[in-house]
Order: structure tokens, then sequence, then C-alpha cells
């Protein structure tokens, strides 16, 4: 077997430098045979898997967080060889949401490169949006509102390390204002007051949030979730519940499964593709049912 081996030093503090010695010799250990590319800026990832020749290789491997794995599903979605190749994800980034619903978890790089020798793959669904004049794909999730603001948040304030992200959910929070929203879900249109809406392919998203405790990668199906109009102190004890799934029980927030969504806010509102601030509403989205091969454990 020839592997074609996306590599992001930057994943994980750094995790991809850490352990790419290490995941070499295994493996060569395994008798897997690669060809490594290195990314090098933020959307490399992209443009190295888009001219990629499929043909010369067995298998993707993507070595990184939700963030590289994303990178690779766009180039791959670009790349014009007629040839498919499975996906294998490496997960030793900061989030490993999609490696935990393919049963990588906790995330150990033997375990992946493991289920890669074995052979056992699975097709899964993929989420495919327009933002724009783009259409891009995402294997995890697709947000926008309260949670994508508190992410540009956090990320403006990563001088403060583990607690940008505590310091961007109490601005955001002091901040709040609900905006309005036109949903349609499968031809049925509604409105609402909304503060943050998350279109889910798999259950987690980031390292520990269960935003989605129903989906599945395979059903054909995305989870939307809508937090509607809600005041600071029931969102601050929402927040707590997404580690367990339990929000989703809270009388302002609506879970509904949906193979075709558009969405239009009154202001335009940044998006988050698997964790990627870019894009804006309005969006279209559709789910491509088991659109991809990936490797299982």
């Amino acid at each position: 077997m020839k592997i074609l081996y996306l590599n992001n030093p930057a994943a994980g503090h750094k995790n991809g430098v850490k352990f790419l010695p290490k995941i070499k010799s295994y493996l060569t250990e395994c008798g897997i045979d690669y060809e490594i590319l290195q990314t090098e800026y933020a959307g490399h990832g992209t443009e190295l898997i888009m001219k990629a020749d499929f043909t010369k290789y067995d298998a993707l491997a993507v070595s990184g967080g939700d963030g590289t794995v994303y990178e690779a599903l766009n180039g791959y979605f670009g790349n014009k060889s007629k040839k498919r190749i499975p996906l294998a994800v490496i997960p030793i980034g900061r989030g490993n949401a999609l490696a935990r619903d393919l049963g990588l978890f906790p995330p150990s790089y033997k375990d992946a490169i493991d289920a890669l020798k074995k052979g056992k793959t699975k097709k899964v669904d993929v989420g495919k949006f327009k933002t724009g004049n783009e259409t891009l794909y995402f294997l995890n999730i697709l947000g926008f509102g309260f949670v994508t603001d508190v992410a540009q948040t956090a990320c403006k304030l990563k001088i403060f390390g583990h607690l940008s992200y505590i310091l961007g959910v109490f601005y955001r929070t002091i901040a709040l204002k609900p905006y309005n929203l036109k949903v349609t879900l499968d031809g049925k249109t509604f409105e609402r007051e909304n503060v943050f809406v998350e279109i889910s392919n798999t259950r987690y998203t980031g390292k520990d949030f269960l935003m989605a405790p129903a989906a599945k990668i395979d059903d054909g199906l995305l989870d939307v979730t809508l937090a509607n109009k809600i005041s600071r102190r029931r969102l601050l004890k929402a927040l707590p519940k997404i580690f367990t799934g339990d929000h989703i029980h809270m009388k302002e927030i609506e879970s509904i499964q949906a193979k075709h969504i558009k969405i239009e806010t009154d202001i335009p509102k940044l998006l988050t593709p698997d964790g990627q601030l870019l894009g804006s509403t309005p969006i279209e989205v559709e789910c491509l049912p088991k659109a991809i091969e990936i490797f299982v454990k």
C-alpha cells in the first residue's frame, strides 16, 4: 500500500512536528509506503490535495485536527483525478471531533494507522454549502451566531492562552444581541429570533461538545440545532449542557434533521465550517449521502 500523507506541522501546538518521526517509523513498521506533503500556511492543504495525482496512491492520510481535514476535504472535492481514494484521519490536533465519530477516541496515531492497515472503511456523508460565489464542503459542522462569535473573539485573544475562550464567552454574552433569520428545511420555511445555529454531520464538535447527540455520519441527514431568543442567564446555563448533549432539552433549543437547508439572516453572520472562520450568511447547505470513503477503527 502507498499513501499520500498530508501533515500539518502546526496542528495541536506543533504536534505535527513532534509526532511526525514516530508516525513515519510506525508506517514503515506496518509496511505502508508513503509520500509526505507538508502544509505551510492556511489553505495550503486544499491547494496541495487539489493538485495531487490520486492514481499514484491507495489512500489519502491527513495528519492534524478538524481544520486540517477540512482543508484536505475541499482539495479532495476540487481534485480532477478520476480515481477516488479513501481518507484516513490521523488525529493529532487540538480538536479531533471527526475522529471521535470514527471510533478513534481517545485520539491515537497508532490506532489510526492500524485502521488504515486493516483496510476497514465506511462511506460517510459530506456537507456541501454555498456562501457568496463559493461552494465548499465540511465533514463535521457548520455554524454561525454566538458560538462562532466566541471563536472569533477567542482567536483575537490568543495571548491569554486557555483563558481566551472563557474571556470570549463572557464578552459575547455581555454583547449578546439576537438577530432574525429565515430558515427553509426540505422545503418547509419558518422564521426565528435566534442567537446561534449549528448544522452538524457528526455528534461532536471541538474537543468535547456534544452538539448533536442524534447525528449519524452516514444517515443522509444533517442535524440542525437552533438556539432561539434566550436570556443571558439561560444561555450561560445552556453552555455547560452541551458537554453532555442535554442542551437539546431546553425550551429555547430546536433540533431538526434535514437534507437541504437554506438560511437567510437580517445581518450577515460569519461562518465556522469545521472550526474555520470564513464565509457568511446567507447560506444554502445540502447533505451529500455517503460521498467519501473513510477508514474506521
